[in-house]
């Protein structure tokens, strides 16, 4: 099966286990294929051991035995894909499994077709259902949304395109205001997903995040020191920091990064022995 038909195929488990219901004729629009096709991908899924069943006419995928949606499954941020990859790398490379698990974790924690989400509650049918309005380039409501910034609570109309790594907040192009902004999904009342596809796809960019998670407007170029315990500290924390260090003594280590905001950095050095701020250069 070529790269396509693949990714068609791991599209299709994702719209057939979702919230939204697609039926068959829906499938293949979306999938740019024929009715026809639909029919023998689901032949597969049944023939793989893969339970397919109708719901108002709908085919529905459940996955084998003990799992009830394919996306229970597995997912990987960005972060637990990194610190899996280096546990990886510590197996011996005589290791038969080594890059056939390295190969599965590349083809999961990278497809844009197995995404999900592991919360609960009224914040997991939210996050389900901006994953379907990425999926289908459609534009959302983001109803009675609760601001941090202005304390107002109101609907928000935009056009959701990306995650961040941990995904509690959302990449979205406001269409009224007409700039990206982030969303945190805890502050969303409901999802209400529009029927009208994006207008402004050539506008969506996402801003920078830094290894702490964090983004802003300004950036800076910061340099903080770590001996053995700070450096271990930050590595545990944020794994992705470990990414920008570099060793200058056998046990001191200089971690080279751009963060959004000082007060992240100085916060850490603070409550951090060991770990000691540099320098600090504005970038924007």
């Amino acid at each position: 099966m070529d790269q396509p038909k693949i990714e068609r195929v791991l599209r299709l488990m994702r719209l057939m286990s979702g919230v939204r219901h697609y039926t068959i004729e829906e499938l293949a629009e979306a999938l740019d294929t024929s009715s026809r096709s639909i029919y023998r991908y689901i032949d597969t899924f049944r023939e793989v051991g893969y339970v397919v069943k109708k719901e108002n006419g709908v085919p529905r995928l459940l996955s084998m035995d003990k799992y009830e949606d394919i996306a229970e499954l597995v997912h990987f941020t960005e972060e637990e894909a990194y610190v899996v990859d280096r546990l990886l790398d510590a197996l011996d490379n005589g290791n038969v499994l080594k890059q056939s698990l390295k190969r599965k974790l590349a083809a999961v924690a990278n497809s844009a077709a197995v995404v999900d989400c592991v919360v609960n509650g009224r914040v997991a049918e939210n996050v389900h259902a901006v994953i379907g309005a990425i999926e289908n380039k459609r534009q959302v409501k983001l109803m009675g949304y609760a601001s941090s910034h202005s304390g107002a609570v109101r609907d928000r109309w935009v056009e959701p395109f990306e995650f961040t790594t941990d995904y509690n907040q959302i990449w979205c192009y406001d269409l009224e205001d007409e700039r990206n902004k982030l969303f945190k999904t805890s502050r969303i009342g409901t999802v209400v997903l529009l029927d009208e596809a994006w207008v402004a796809a050539d506008r969506h960019q996402r801003g920078f995040v830094d290894v702490f998670r964090y983004s802003g407007p300004k950036i800076y170029r910061v340099a903080v020191e770590l001996d053995v315990r700070a450096r271990n500290f930050m590595v545990e924390c944020f794994p992705l920091a470990e990414l920008y260090m570099r060793k200058v003594e056998d046990e001191l280590w200089v971690l080279e990064t751009d963060v959004c905001g000082l007060d992240n950095v100085k916060g850490f050095v603070m409550m951090t022995e060991g770990a000691r701020l540099v320098s600090s250069e504005e970038l924007m």
